[in-house]
């Protein structure tokens, strides 16, 4: 094995790992910390992959800016860990069970039929073929899409936060 398959399999394994705490986790402080490292280990995938710009950005937006954003609004509203339920989420856990499944089974689909490219055309990531992609007439919409999204969770953000003392 080389160093960067090495890498490669450290940081998944430490993705996989955090983001399983992130959902395990009961105290949604914690979970937003484990959501960091889970970032930051993708960012290091990006790089592994011959990404830099997208591995910056992984950083500095995700796992700086949102999840500051994110720690910023559970401590605003004061939120503590999640108490037990008496039984009322019976059926919620078998519904995310069967969504589970099917993942794990379309996820081993994908991977069962996936070729492995290899070169420097296998994965070409630059900024202007990003650019490009992104603000092409395919993607514009669910660009902005995704930008009224964004909004719309930070005026709902911001009527959580306005409470009165």
């Amino acid at each position: 094995m080389t160093l960067d398959q090495i890498l490669f399999y450290a940081f998944a394994g430490l993705a996989l790992a955090s983001a399983l705490v992130v959902i395990a986790q009961r105290n949604p402080i914690y979970s937003a910390f484990a959501l960091i490292v889970t970032l930051c280990s993708l960012s290091g995938i990006y790089g592994l992959l011959g990404s830099p710009f997208i591995a910056v950005l992984q950083i500095i937006v995700y796992a700086g800016a949102i999840m500051v954003l994110f720690l910023f609004v559970l401590m605003l509203l004061r939120v503590g860990p999640e108490e037990e339920g008496r039984g009322e989420g019976r059926a919620m856990k078998g519904v995310a069970l069967a969504l589970a499944a099917l993942f794990v089974l379309q996820a081993g689909t994908v991977i069962a039929g996936a070729g492995v490219a290899s070169g420097p055309e296998a994965y070409d990531a630059s900024t202007r073929k990003l650019a490009e992609l992104l603000f092409s007439p395919t993607f514009v919409y669910a660009f902005e899409a995704a930008a009224v999204l964004i909004l719309s969770a930070l005026v709902g953000a911001a009527v959580l936060a306005k409470r009165d003392f």
